[in-house]
């Protein structure tokens, strides 16, 4: 059994900066995603087993960078310049090997975490 558990969320004022972690029960590629009200889970970020290589979703990079501790099995997401629009549920996911940025090709996720920006 995977397991997920996500921590850092939030509320911050617009400008303002979060970091999010996922602490992960194996090691995997891992991901951010996120969910506002009434849209579809967005690709945010990936970073693969080693670290060596990540991906960025168009709306945040420059802004967010996703790096990972493998002796702790966890990731993080630095949020920095946020704004309203990265108001979301951010929720962390897990695969095995490559990365991909359609949430239906990853088969393990944590339980969500709110995250807020006030304009």
């Amino acid at each position: 059994q995977v397991t997920l558990v996500e921590s850092g969320g939030g509320l911050v004022q617009a400008g303002g900066s979060l970091r999010l972690s996922c602490t992960a029960s194996e090691q995997f590629t891992m991901a951010w995603f996120r969910a506002a009200p009434g849209k579809e889970r967005e690709f945010v970020a990936a970073i693969n087993w080693l670290g060596s290589r990540s991906y960025y979703g168009d709306s945040v990079k420059g802004r967010f960078t996703i790096s990972r501790d493998n002796d702790k099995n966890t990731v993080y997401l630095q949020m920095n310049s946020l704004t309203s629009q990265d108001t979301a549920v951010y929720y962390c996911a897990a695969r095995p090997q490559a990365i991909f940025t359609q949430p239906t090709a990853w088969p393990h996720w944590g339980q969500g975490t709110q995250v807020t920006v006030s304009s």
